[in-house]
C-alpha cells in the first residue's frame, strides 16, 4: 500500500495498423460476394426459399455511419469474396500474441510520452471488447512484454471498456493500491465482424490505445486531472456477440452469422442517445461543471449521427468539429479505443484550465464518463 493520491492522466499512446480499407474497396468486395451468392442460389431465390442479398454502396455506408475508411491488421483476406474474414499465420504459444503485440506498442508510446520507464508502472489493465483468448490474461502477457512488475488483469465492458478501466485505475490511485497504472485497449474488431452482413460489414476497424493513469505527485507537469468518473450499465440484446462454442448448437457452425457481431442499429440509436446525454449532464451537475462550457467532448466513435445529437444535448447547440472532434471517418468504429483515439489526437491544443469529457457507450448497454482538466 502507498499513500492515497489524486489520479491524473499522464499520457496516452496509440498504435495504428498500416493497412487501410476505403469504402470503395469494401463495397466492391461485398458486392462481388452478393453477386456470387445470388447466382449460386438463383433457383432457391426464385422459389422464395432463400433471400436475395442486396448490394451495398459507398453512399449508403457514409450516410449510415459517417465512416469513409478503416485501419485493419491484414486486409487481403477481408476483401476476398471467397473468404471475407481475417487470415494470418497462427502464432505458437512461445510467441507474443497479436493482441498483446499491438497493445504493447500503444503502451510503449504512452510511456515515452510520459517520460516513464516500465519498471515504474505498478499494474496493467487490458480493457477491451475483442480479446484474443480467455486466459492467460492478455494484460499479463502485455505486462510481461513491457517488463512491468506488479499485476495485470483483463476487463471487458464492450465499447466502454477503456473508460471503465480508467475509473478502475483511478480508484487504485485514490486507495493507495498503485501509483502508476496502464489501461491498454487493443481492439482487433475485424476478427468478430461479419463481413458478409450489409448492415454492419463497414463498421469496425483495428487499433490499440493506452492510457497512463498516475498519482499527481509523480505525473509530468503537463497532465490531465481526473475530476470525476461515472459508469452505467443497462442490459440490452440490441448489440450482441455470441462467438464461442458454448453458444453453437452445431460444432461445425463456428462461422454462423449469429455468432458474430450483430446489432439493431435503430433501437441502439433511439435508446443510447438519451441515456448517455442525460448521464453526462447529471454527472456534470454533480461535479459542479456547466456542460455548456466544456471545451471539448471526446466521444465514442460509433456513429456520426449519435455523436452529433449527444453533443448537441450536452452543449445546448450543435457542436463544431473543434468542440467534438471525430476520427470515425478514417478509423471506423474501434470499440473501446475510439474515444481514446479522439483524445490522443485532439487534446494537445487545449490550454491549462480547459475542461473536457471522455465518454464511451456501447453494448451492455454500457456507458462511461471521465471529466478531465488540463494542467501544465
Amino acid at each position: 500500500m502507498t499513500a492515497p493520491a489524486n489520479p491524473v492522466i499522464s499520457a496516452t499512446g496509440l498504435f495504428t495498423p498500416p493497412e487501410t480499407i476505403a469504402n470503395d474497396e469494401l463495397v466492391a468486395s461485398f458486392n462481388a460476394y452478393v453477386a456470387g451468392h445470388n447466382a449460386l442460389h438463383a433457383r432457391a431465390i426464385a422459389a422464395g426459399d432463400v433471400a436475395e442479398l442486396q448490394p451495398s454502396s459507398t453512399e449508403f455506408i457514409e450516410k449510415a455511419s459517417g465512416i469513409k475508411s478503416r485501419h485493419v491488421m491484414s486486409k487481403a483476406s477481408l476483401l476476398d469474396p471467397a473468404i471475407m474474414a481475417p487470415r494470418w499465420a497462427e502464432r505458437g504459444n512461445d510467441e507474443i500474441s497479436v493482441l498483446a503485440e499491438i497493445g504493447t506498442a500503444a503502451a510503449r508510446d504512452a510511456l515515452v510520452r510520459a517520460g516513464r520507464d516500465a519498471s515504474e508502472v505498478d499494474a496493467v489493465l487490458c480493457a477491451a471488447s475483442n480479446m484474443q483468448r480467455a486466459y492467460p490474461a492478455m494484460a499479463i502477457e502485455i505486462q510481461d512484454a513491457l517488463g512491468v512488475e506488479g499485476f495485470g488483469f483483463d476487463m471487458n465492458v464492450a465499447c466502454s471498456s477503456a473508460t471503465f478501466g480508467i475509473q478502475t485505475a483511478a480508484d487504485y490511485i485514490r486507495a493507495g493500491n498503485a501509483r502508476s497504472v496502464l489501461v491498454v485497449s487493443p481492439e482487433i474488431c475485424s476478427g468478430h465482424l461479419n463481413w458478409r452482413d450489409r448492415d454492419s460489414h463497414f463498421i469496425f476497424g483495428d487499433v490499440a490505445t493506452a492510457v497512463l493513469v498516475e498519482a499527481v505527485e509523480i505525473a509530468p507537469p503537463a497532465h490531465w486531472e481526473v475530476l470525476g468518473t461515472k459508469l452505467k450499465t443497462v442490459f440490452s440484446n440490441n448489440i450482441r456477440n455470441n462467438f464461442g462454442f458454448l453458444n453453437r448448437a452445431n460444432p461445425d457452425s463456428i462461422g454462423a452469422d449469429d455468432k458474430l457481431f450483430v446489432q439493431e442499429g435503430r433501437k441502439v440509436f433511439k435508446e443510447v442517445v438519451p441515456m448517455v446525454a442525460a448521464m453526462i449532464v447529471e454527472e456534470a451537475a454533480r461535479l459542479g461543471i456547466d456542460p455548456a462550457v466544456l471545451r471539448r467532448l471526446w466521444l465514442h466513435q460509433a456513429n456520426a449521427g449519435m455523436n452529433r445529437l449527444i453533443a448537441q444535448r450536452v452543449l445546448g447547440h450543435e457542436a463544431s468539429a473543434d468542440e467534438s472532434p471525430t476520427v470515425l471517418d478514417t478509423y471506423g468504429n474501434t470499440s473501446s479505443a475510439g474515444s481514446i483515439i479522439a483524445f490522443h489526437l485532439h487534446s494537445d491544443d487545449l490550454q491549462a484550465g480547459d475542461t473536457g469529457l471522455i465518454c464511451s457507450f456501447g453494448a451492455g448497454y454500457s456507458a462511461g464518463t471521465v471529466f478531465v482538466r488540463k494542467h501544465g
